[in-house]
């Protein structure tokens, strides 16, 4: 019953929450982190944003009512603002809302560099990976409580010792790798819209390797990590790139910027 359809995949995902729960909460956290942060507005980067930003929500819905989802996106409320700082990221609440901080610009480099990560972006909020994330700790949670209760009984170390132990188990063996698999899907479905919008898909992996030279080596084991590391996801994307051209001839795409 807590099961929905990812239509780009075809599988079922946890999912306890729906759109209408959602995107109300993510709207505001999203309104009320634009009023404390320095929003660019005006400039040519500001504008690619917005332009990138559209033409994948654009290929996206393309996709969508082309597969058998129309209507899939009726709830979302598309917005995307470039905001300074200095680090190195983008993102995207559930329901559409996007930002890119200004710190990533100098990797992305060109309009496809954006395209490579708006595409992921949006593909985090297609796939409704945060409601996924949310249900996951839901569950992380209940899993605890009843560690807690079947231990009540033991001594106040073992319950410690035990608890501490579900802590770690449960992240390294269930959230984190969860997240990776989200990161990768995102990828994937990424690089396809992003063909779809007439983005040269082999770009994806060229970013990469400037994004894993920026960052001095500097990640954790993947195993630990939230995110595939560097060199999976460059060997992944280079991978994918045919697949996602030609999924974009499907629709009449055959030369990308």
């Amino acid at each position: 019953m807590a099961c929905k359809t990812n239509p780009f995949t075809g599988k079922s995902t946890l999912n306890f929450y729906s759109n209408s729960q959602m995107f109300p909460m993510a709207f505001a956290q999203y309104d009320e982190f634009l009023g404390s942060n320095k929003v660019v507005k005006g400039t040519s980067e500001a504008e690619m944003i917005t332009r990138v930003g559209q033409r994948i929500a654009s290929a996206a819905e393309r996709w969508l009512n082309a597969n058998g989802y129309p209507g899939y996106l009726k709830d979302y409320q598309w917005e995307y603002n470039l905001v300074e700082d200095e680090t190195v990221n983008a993102w995207c609440m559930p329901g559409g809302k996007i930002v890119f901080y200004t710190g990533i610009l100098p990797i992305t480099k060109n309009e496809t560099g954006i395209a490579v990560v708006m595409g992921h972006e949006v593909a985090h909020a297609l796939a409704d990976h945060g409601a996924q994330r949310m249900s996951a700790g839901t569950l992380q949670q209940v899993g605890a409580m009843g560690a807690a209760i079947a231990t009540s009984k033991k001594s106040p170390e073992v319950q410690n010792a035990f608890m501490q132990a579900y802590g770690v188990g449960s992240n390294v063996l269930g959230m984190l790798p969860f997240s990776r698999n989200h990161e990768t899907e995102a990828d994937r479905i990424g690089l396809q819209i992003m063909a779809i919008a007439g983005y040269n898909p082999d770009e994806a992996a060229q970013l990469w390797k400037r994004m894993k030279e920026a960052s001095g080596g500097q990640a954790p084991p993947e195993f630990l990590s939230t995110h595939p590391s560097n060199d999976t996801r460059i060997n992944n994307l280079t991978a994918w790139a045919p697949a996602a051209k030609q999924e974009a001839r499907k629709f009449g795409v055959t030369s990308f910027k």
